[in-house]
């Protein structure tokens, strides 16, 4: 019979932080990467008229010459809910000078797969800009994203700058370090 080795509960529980925090610190290396070697960003997965709204299907090459911020989010999802006004007061100062916000609507479950579902929240929500329905989860791949909601910077020649993930309100640090990356790109030459 083998013996098992007890591991004090401090001890576990130092073990699992670590592994959480250098978890963390991989992943916000990889992303400090983007902005270090951009590369173009992968051209709009989905091209029917079915699966955009608020938008006939727009591409990311007819985009050039403005600074894109795509969010990734889907309508169940609180922490994407929660950072819509933030969004649309974003949209609202920035597009003017430039910001084209494009909603990626990739699901979760499958009832956010329906489009009615999808176009109901896009006005409950009040969403103007263009959303691009990923029920495919195609762009989602082709951009590495791995999380609700995720946001991507793309600069006026069509590469990947930035990222940011999380729940992101008016002010809070997501908002601050997005909204200054946005107003660097904007003064970029197109």
């Amino acid at each position: 019979m083998r013996a098992v080795k007890r591991i004090a509960p401090s001890t576990l529980f130092a073990t699992l932080l670590t592994g959480v925090l250098v978890g963390i610190q991989i992943s916000l290396s990889a992303f400090a990467d983007v902005s270090k070697t951009p590369s173009l960003a992968p051209e709009f997965s989905h091209a029917s008229a079915e699966e955009w709204i608020n938008s006939e299907p727009l591409t990311l090459s007819a985009l050039r010459g403005q600074v894109v911020l795509l969010d990734f989010w889907t309508f169940d999802c609180w922490n994407c809910y929660r950072s819509i006004p933030w969004i649309n007061s974003l949209e609202q100062r920035y597009a003017p000078r430039g910001l084209q916000v494009i909603g990626v609507h990739t699901p979760e479950f499958p009832h956010e797969k329906v489009r009615s579902n999808i176009v109901k929240k896009v006005n409950e929500f009040e969403i103007h800009h263009p959303v691009m329905i990923d029920n495919d989860y195609s762009y989602w791949r082709a951009m590495g994203n791995r999380y609700w909601p995720a946001f991507f910077l793309i600069d006026k020649q069509g590469r990947v700058r930035a990222a940011f993930f999380g729940e992101t309100h008016e002010g809070d640090r997501n908002a601050t370090q997005m909204e200054e990356a946005i107003e660097k790109l904007l003064g970029e030459p197109a």
